[in-house]
């Protein structure tokens, strides 16, 4: 069995971001109609476009490497969008529902910046600046819908998942 190397786990790490993007984009719908706040609905709506420019930003990476864009499955991205699908269908109709698909919105996040944070590095590590600036663009944009579904819960979500507000 070959060696292998840091190209390698780069490569099928990126294959595995590749999968989870395409997966997420086709979930921001569903977490948009589920969601019963105006604002949490415009969130997921921003993402998913913010998630086609990832996808193609991704695209990009894969032809700085000189491979075709492909995907792996990814167990831990089909784990966490079951569980927010697990969310919908059991908290629908209750004031907990947008707290439950807020949380399962950011576990989404946690895992993408993760992903992001640790290609970023290793494309740095392998000369691929051209590619880390990419990666660095995602993951700020990431980091920033981490940020933006925090202060849409602090507002008014996790109130109203407590029956505080309506």
């Amino acid at each position: 069995m070959a060696e292998k190397t840091l190209d390698n786990l780069f490569h099928d790490t990126l294959r595995d971001i590749y999968y989870a993007e395409r997966k997420i984009l086709k979930s921001l719908p569903k977490m948009a109609r589920a969601a019963q706040s105006p604002e949490l609905k415009a969130a997921f709506e921003k993402h998913k476009d913010q998630t086609e420019g990832q996808i193609e930003r991704l695209q990009q990476v894969f032809e700085i490497i000189g491979k075709a864009p492909r995907g792996k499955t990814c167990d831990a991205i089909d784990g966490i969008l079951a569980e927010g699908d697990e969310i919908a269908e059991e908290y629908k109709d209750t004031a907990a529902l947008d707290a439950g698909l807020l949380a399962a919105a950011q576990a989404v996040e946690h895992y993408e910046i993760t992903r992001y944070g640790t290609l970023k590095r290793w494309a740095l590590v392998l000369g691929l600046d051209d590619a880390a600036a990419l990666l660095d663009e995602t993951l700020q944009e990431e980091s920033q819908t981490d940020e933006d579904l925090t202060t849409i819960a602090d507002a008014k979500i996790n109130a109203e998942a407590m029956g505080l507000a309506r």
